[in-house]
């Protein structure tokens, strides 16, 4: 009796498509972060036109920060169950009217209102991104080449985004920096639905767990709102201690209850992945120093040296293009001969010693000597993000591959906000000391970056060990090398090889394609004992048809 084959899951798309899929979700992540950095060059203006108060003016960045930072793992799961192209495509489409109704606010509170907005859009977007890369490239040297290219859109968008808001805000006004997300939006929206794999969701019976949703979601938006305070009112103020708290408790239960859920939002079987922990623990050290590194050197450009916003944009270009060349020229192929995990902990060395040179920045820096050897250092990014990429989205099922993007650009957003308010708080603790002791305010300053430069360094220290002690290859015996005279009870046992099936039941009538394969045991290691390889039934007495 014969019987059809089953037909084989069709394989990814063709890489002219694949190719336009992938320019589509970089586009998207280049917008993104973009906005989040040309926000900043932008802010001076932004005040004096809608009369915003001081403490009012930082919301214009806490507004998206805490909406995107709090929804990205909802929205990653969001993903997996209801499709991960139908969340990419609603994202934009909010990111996108998000910005248009900030590009025409005339108000404070329209304007914050629509940066709440542009981080829900991004989160969306961003939460399934790397989700539909790992789907459409799945193992492999192209793999890496579309991770090292999304890598760099992350990685040098912040710095691109430094230079076009300086030009932006000197040639046209703040309202342009919103609005130039108007055609790239429109340009993402109607290339995502020919490009985009149109592959359906597990739907939200598989993880629809409500409860754990608004634990999460809750948990984390109040653990950033208290985060964020702190550049305000400083770690002690109950502004800032009580609903960081607040949060910290929610997210713990969170986890709690996802030890329970019948359909848990974060299958726990997720964390038992070693190199997927280890990656986001590196990231989110990583990301807290170098994110803090791009603040802190922005506002000692300004502050010290007097450099205008233009100006302050092009000396971090350098940065960029180094990280460019690095990500989008050698990592792939770096990765392909030595492996994530090795290109990982070359990459931090030169990472902290571009920290490590800052603490001895003095207070009138020349830029060819004193920075621009910095700023090329910083390539080592170019090599460590892809690499982290790639470990954080390893050995996680395809059904899952949302949440874990989710997931690792939490992490990302948490290291960017626990960096910059650790480390400026205590840059303006030793600058405040310092002024009030008589020092004069440049010396102040710098005194104060030199703190925070170090302490990032040490972050980078710590992910440099995690990465060292937590990352490493199991060794796999050497069978082969028991020495001559040794006893069976010597030799490792074989634990590898695969069982072969009793097929002495098998009933009258079956054809011998319905038997079992019989493994291959050629490749058994040598010196291992006759009695440690499986015993290979006799199918000679098989029935015929």
């Amino acid at each position: 009796m014969s019987r059809s084959l089953p037909k084989s899951p069709p394989g990814p798309p063709s890489s002219p498509r694949r190719g336009l899929a992938l320019g589509v979700i970089a586009a998207s992540t280049l917008m993104i972060v973009l906005d989040g950095s040309i926000v900043t060059v932008a802010m001076p203006a932004i005040q004096r036109d809608l009369g915003f108060s001081p403490e009012g003016l930082s919301w214009v960045v806490n507004a998206y920060l805490v909406a995107f930072g709090s929804l990205l793992l909802l929205a990653g799961r969001l993903g997996d169950l209801l499709g991960r192209k139908r969340m990419f495509v609603a994202g934009t489409a909010v990111f996108t009217a998000s910005s248009l109704l900030a590009g025409l606010a005339s108000g404070p509170a329209v304007l914050l209102a629509a940066r709440f907005l542009q981080g829900v859009g991004s989160a969306m977007t961003a939460a399934v991104g790397l989700g539909i890369l790992a789907a459409l490239y799945p193992e492999g040297r192209e793999r890496a080449r579309a991770l090292a290219v999304f890598s760099f859109t992350g990685a040098a968008g912040a710095s691109i985004g430094q230079v076009l808001g300086g030009l932006l805000t000197d040639a046209l006004d703040w309202h342009g920096i919103f609005l130039i997300n108007l055609p790239i939006g429109a340009a993402v929206l109607a290339l995502a639905r020919p490009a985009l794999p149109a592959a359906r969701g597990l739907g939200l019976r598989a993880g629809a767990d409500a409860w754990g949703a608004l634990l999460i979601t809750a948990g984390l938006m109040a653990a950033l709102y208290g985060i964020v305070n702190t550049a305000t009112y400083g770690w002690t103020s109950p502004r800032a201690l009580v609903p960081a708290s607040v949060g910290t408790a929610l997210v713990v239960a969170f986890f709690l209850r996802q030890a329970r859920a019948r359909t848990p939002l974060l299958p726990l079987r997720m964390l038992r992945s070693r190199a997927v922990v280890t990656a986001n623990l590196v990231q989110m050290l990583m990301i807290a120093a170098l994110f803090a590194f791009q603040v802190l050197v922005a506002l000692y450009l300004q502050g010290v040296l007097r450099y205008d916003a233009a100006r302050t944009g092009l000396a971090m270009l350098p940065a960029a293009l180094a990280i460019g060349a690095t990500s989008l020229g050698v990592s792939a192929r770096l990765i392909a001969r030595y492996g994530e995990r090795a290109v990982l902990r070359t990459a931090l060395v030169p990472l902290i010693g571009a920290l490590a040179l800052l603490t001895r920045l003095p207070v009138h820096a020349a830029y060819v000597t004193d920075l621009l050897p910095v700023m090329l250092l910083v390539a080592g990014f170019g090599l460590a993000l892809p690499a982290l990429t790639a470990l954080g989205m390893s050995g996680v099922d395809s059904q899952d591959a949302g949440l874990a993007s989710g997931l690792f650009n939490t992490t990302q957003q948490l290291g960017s906000a626990l960096g910059v308010a650790a480390l400026s708080t205590l840059a303006a603790g030793r600058t405040d000391t310092l002024t009030g002791q008589g020092s004069p305010r440049p010396e102040a300053l710098t005194a104060g970056y030199h703190v925070a430069f170090a302490t990032g360094a040490g972050l980078l220290a710590l992910a440099l060990l995690a990465a060292t002690v937590l990352l490493r290859r199991p060794r796999v015996p050497e069978v082969a090398a028991v020495p001559h005279g040794a006893t069976v009870a010597d030799v490792p046992k074989v634990t590898d090889l695969p069982e072969v099936p009793d097929v002495s039941t098998v009933p009258h009538g079956t054809t011998v394609t319905d038997v079992p394969e019989v493994p291959d045991v050629s490749t058994v290691p040598h010196g291992t004992t006759v009695t440690d390889v499986p015993e290979v039934p006799d199918v000679s007495a098989v029935p015929s048809a």
